[in-house]
């Protein structure tokens, strides 16, 4: 698996389109994920660190929402704010292309402000597990809807290994359910919604670094006027603001250029499927830095969920031909 250092640099050097039109991709478009688009160990690494980076970004979510070290608005602009700064400084040193490209568009700025700010504001009306559930779900609902109207076919062993994965997210996030608030419930579905629209623009993108960045600084400004407009409920601690700096400049940033690169090889239902391990890698990081209490639960949650998405995503089809 390629360092984040790596990572970095091939993103810099990677060859980009020109002329790239700012529209979302054909049908068929989304199922032309392959090996060509990205070499399998590459594909596999830039897929591991986007999702280490999102668990990674749980768990700083957790610490500043749902320690109180932070109010919803200010987390949010700072964190879109400390991704645009970081990733315009790295595609300022990146070479610059031969030939002009679209950098970026509104639409997936959109997304990408709708997600950051509709995910901070429902956090501390949730419970940890009814949370997962309404974010990954609307998550699942978008990318597998979006793959089969633009002409995907879901084979067996993807039902099988999708269904398997989410009875491991049921099942690890069960201790904690609880009847949600109305209101942050519809926002944290809303959240769910947009990140699965942004995943789905990073599809066709050909410059992530360029793309990532252009989308942050297209969105910080829309999270700086919601923050101002909630001037009379900032919370803010030294605390909170360093985790909102890292988890934008970072976890965000950088966790989310990886991701636009690792999309290039994936399919839809891929890139939907495993994302369903977060929780896992999640559970796993609050074990190891926060000193969380491991679980039967946690263990046999974590090999069915991820035993889920292998199946789905890794194991050779030829082992599946029964179910064809």
């Amino acid at each position: 698996m390629p360092s984040v250092k790596s990572a970095m640099k091939a993103l810099c050097k990677m060859p980009v389109s020109p002329n790239r039109k700012a529209t979302p991709p054909a049908n068929g478009a989304l199922a032309s994920g392959s090996p060509n688009a990205a070499s399998l160990p590459g594909l596999f690494g830039y897929t591991g660190l986007s999702l280490l980076s999102f668990a990674a970004n749980s768990l700083l979510c957790r610490l500043a929402l749902g320690g109180a070290t932070i109010d919803a608005a200010s987390f949010a602009s700072l964190r879109l704010a400390a991704g645009a700064l970081l990733l315009s400084l790295l595609n300022h040193a990146a070479p610059a292309p031969t030939e002009p490209i679209a950098r970026g568009n509104w639409a997936a700025a959109a997304w990408l402000f709708l997600y950051a700010a509709a995910f901070s504001f429902a956090y501390r009306g949730l419970s940890t597990g009814v949370g997962a559930l309404l974010l990954f779900g609307a998550v699942q609902f978008t990318m597998l809807l979006a793959a089969l109207r633009n002409g995907e076919r879901l084979r067996p062993r993807a039902w099988l290994g999708w269904l398997l994965a989410l009875a491991g997210l049921l099942w690890l996030t069960a201790p904690s359910l609880r009847t949600p608030q109305p209101w942050s419930a519809l926002l944290m579905i809303l959240a769910g919604v947009a990140w699965g629209k942004y995943s789905l623009w990073g599809k066709h993108s050909r410059a992530p670094l360029a793309d990532t960045n252009a989308n942050f600084v297209r969105a910080t400004p829309f999270a700086l006027a919601i923050s101002l407009l909630n001037t009379p409920h900032w919370q803010l601690s030294a605390k909170g603001v360093c985790l909102a700096l890292i988890s934008g400049a970072l976890t965000s940033g950088i966790g989310y250029v990886l991701w636009y690169r690792a999309l290039r090889g994936l399919t839809a239902t891929q890139a939907a499927i495993a994302q369903l391990s977060v929780p896992v890698w999640a559970a796993l990081g609050g074990i190891v830095f926060l000193a969380e209490a491991a679980s039967w639960r946690l263990v046999s949650a974590g090999l069915l969920l991820l035993g889920g998405v292998a199946v789905a995503t890794l194991i050779p089809a030829r082992l599946f031909s029964w179910a064809r």
